[in-house]
C-alpha cells in the first residue's frame, strides 16, 4: 500500500465540510487543517472544525484560523443554507482542543517545507491558498496538488453562473488557477451527483454510531435547507468529493481544462469559464475530446491569452462523473468506522 499524502484541509465547516473532515482524517496524512471565512464567519467555522475534531477523537490535528474575508470586498456567509452556527442540526461536544495562534497562510507555507510535495485539499473560499502562494514564491513548487471544491463547467448555485466558493473571493481563486500547481476541481458538475437521501441517512443511522447519528441529524438539516431553497432532492456532499479524488482518483472521471474566473461581468462575476474545446497535441491530433457541446462562456477571462483564435494551456483536471455507489460506500463506512 502507497504512502498516504500529506494534506492540508483548508475549509469553513459547514456541513458538507464537517464531513470532509472525517473523510480526510480516516485515509489521509492530515498535517494541520485550516479555517476561512465561507459558510459562516470566521469564529463560527474555526469553532465548527475544532467540535468535529472533539465528536470524532481527533484532538491530535491543531486547527489554524486564516482569512476573515476575501481579497476585495466584504465577507459573505451562508447561514441560510448552514444556519446561524454554520453547523446546525445536531448536538455536538464542546471543543476541547482549541485553535493554534500561527496564522493559517503561515502555516501553509511552513507546512509545504516540512512535508514536501504537500497537497492542499480546499473545500471553503481560495483566500487563503492565494495569500500563501503570493506571500512565498517558492510555494508553488512545493505543492504536489490542489484539489479543490468550487466552479462549474456550466451553472452556478449563488447567482446563475456562480458556485458560492470562487464567488466568495474570485480574485483568490484566479490567483490560483493561474499558480501552475496541478489543480483537480470538483465542482458542481461532479458534486450534484453525491446527493444525499433518505436511503443514505438510514445507512448512517443503521448501525446505531454516535458519529452516524449526529452526521444523519446534520446531513438532513442540510439537506432541507438546501432542497427548500433549489428544489433538489438532497443535500449534496460537495465537499467530502473534493477529498475522495485524493483518496482514490479512481473514483472520478475528469477532462483537463483551461479554467479561468471572472472577475468583471455585472452577471458572471465567479464564474468558472472552462475551456471545453479540444486542444491539438504535438502531432496535430486532438489530445482530448471535449465533454460538452461548447464552452461555459465566452466573455469572462482575464488572460490576455484567452483571445479569438488562440488555446491557453491546460490547468485543471475537471471532475465530471462520479461513480456514486463506490462513493458513498467509502463515505459511510468511513463515518461508521468512528463509532
Amino acid at each position: 500500500m502507497s504512502q498516504r499524502p500529506a494534506v492540508v484541509l483548508d475549509c469553513d465547516p459547514g456541513q458538507d465540510d464537517a464531513m470532509a473532515i472525517l473523510l480526510a482524517a480516516r485515509h489521509l496524512d492530515v498535517v494541520g487543517i485550516t479555517t476561512v471565512h465561507g459558510n459562516q464567519s470566521l469564529g463560527k467555522v474555526t469553532r465548527n472544525a475544532l467540535k468535529v475534531l472533539t465528536l470524532a477523537g481527533l484532538e491530535h490535528i491543531a486547527v489554524y484560523p486564516g482569512a476573515a474575508g476575501p481579497f476585495v470586498g466584504h465577507a459573505h456567509h451562508a447561514a441560510e443554507v448552514h444556519g446561524e452556527t454554520g453547523l446546525d442540526g445536531a448536538q455536538l461536544p464542546e471543543p476541547v482542543i482549541r485553535p493554534r495562534g500561527r496564522h493559517a497562510v503561515d502555516f501553509i507555507r511552513e507546512a509545504a517545507v516540512q512535508h514536501e510535495p504537500l497537497t492542499l485539499v480546499a473545500t471553503g473560499p481560495l483566500t487563503n491558498v492565494a495569500a500563501a502562494l503570493q506571500l512565498e514564491p517558492t510555494l508553488a513548487g512545493r505543492l504536489g496538488q490542489i484539489s479543490l471544491m468550487g466552479g462549474a463547467v456550466a451553472g452556478g448555485n449563488v447567482t446563475p453562473a456562480a458556485e458560492f466558493n470562487v464567488w466568495a473571493d474570485p480574485e483568490a481563486a484566479q490567483l490560483v488557477f493561474a499558480s501552475g500547481v496541478p489543480i483537480r476541481m470538483a465542482g458542481l458538475d461532479l458534486t450534484h451527483q453525491a446527493m444525499v437521501g433518505p436511503e443514505e441517512l438510514d445507512r448512517l443511522r443503521a448501525a446505531g454510531t454516535r458519529v452516524g447519528r449526529v452526521c444523519a441529524d446534520l446531513l438532513g438539516f442540510y439537506g432541507r435547507r438546501v432542497s427548500a431553497r433549489t428544489g433538489l432532492a438532497g443535500a449534496p456532499l460537495h465537499d467530502p468529493c473534493a477529498v475522495a479524488w485524493t483518496i482514490d482518483p479512481t473514483l472520478v472521471q475528469a477532462s483537463w481544462m483551461h479554467v479561468d474566473v471572472e472577475l468583471r461581468g455585472q452577471l458572471t462575476r465567479g464564474m468558472t469559464v472552462c475551456d471545453t474545446r479540444p486542444v491539438p497535441d504535438v502531432a496535430g491530433e486532438t489530445a482530448r475530446q471535449p465533454i460538452h457541446d461548447a464552452a461555459a462562456g465566452e466573455n469572462g477571462s482575464q488572460d490576455a491569452g484567452v483571445q479569438r483564435g488562440r488555446r491557453p494551456p491546460r490547468n485543471a483536471e475537471v471532475g465530471l462523473r462520479l461513480d456514486v455507489a463506490r462513493f458513498f460506500d467509502l463515505f459511510i463506512e468511513t463515518v461508521l468506522s468512528y463509532g
